[in-house]
């Protein structure tokens, strides 16, 4: 698909790796939704790239079909989503609040779910399209005291797979994206130290993750239910010290 031809809803767009997105694919030529819960921020970049915005909690149902239904009326179909809205709440399993942990799981799994539920159909009258869903390397191994992203993540990274395999007979590739430590918001507050033993010992920028997002709506066309990742070498293993002499 050519980058031109994109109709692409950006949920989480508003600030960080969506906006980076949402950014990128609209000085491409694709039509753009940015849709978040922030609405200021989400207004001001929609008109500063040309893109359209939404106001969309994606742990909400009916939100999502009228974002979508706004999508199709305004493009005439949709066949790209970026499923990337997240959140995070720090603090061990055994002191996570119930409240707390669930919604964590309502946007970080359910608005994946409902994203995906929501466009298919949209996709299917299209004749087919993409969808990339937000996981991290949190869907890849765990982490102290991140219980409840950790599980999200995991989640999704599941989901990506049976979404693959369900709709693939609708011409409709589902794959997961899983960034490591990315310098956006949710990532404020933490040492750069996090980073300094991978790999490439630095924090990754919105904009990189943009790039690999790009390359899978429009270039990866034999991929489904794959995971992608860019995380600075973070999960490819230690270097562990040789024992001297």
């Amino acid at each position: 698909m050519d980058l031109a031809d994109l109709r692409i809803i950006v949920t989480g767009g508003a600030r960080g790796i969506g906006a980076a997105t949402a950014r990128l694919l609209a000085e491409g030529g694709a039509k753009v939704m940015v849709a978040d819960v922030l609405d200021d921020e989400g207004e001001a970049l929609a008109r500063g790239i040309g893109a359209l915005h939404r106001r969309l909690d994606v742990a909400d149902a009916a939100a999502w079909e009228a974002a979508v239904a706004a999508a199709e009326a305004a493009w005439g179909g949709v066949d790209a989503l970026f499923n990337n809205a997240g959140i995070v709440a720090f603090g061990s399993v055994a002191d996570a609040e119930p409240e707390a942990f669930r919604r964590v799981i309502d946007v970080n799994l359910m608005g994946v779910f409902l994203g995906i539920r929501a466009v298919v159909p949209a996709m299917r009258r299209a004749g087919g399209g993409c969808i990339v869903n937000v996981s991290s390397t949190a869907g890849l191994q765990g982490y102290a005291s991140l219980a409840a992203y950790v599980a999200s993540k995991w989640a999704v990274r599941g989901l990506t797979k049976a979404a693959a395999l369900d709709l693939a007979r609708d011409r409709i590739r589902v794959v997961s994206l899983h960034p490591g430590p990315i310098r956006t918001p949710m990532t404020d507050g933490l040492s750069p130290d996090l980073a300094s033993a991978q790999p490439i010992p630095r924090f990754g920028e919105p904009e990189e993750v943009a790039r690999m997002a790009r390359f899978l709506f429009v270039e990866a066309t034999y991929s489904t239910g794959s995971e992608f990742v860019i995380d600075g070498g973070a999960v490819t293993g230690q270097v562990l010290p040789l024992p001297e002499g």
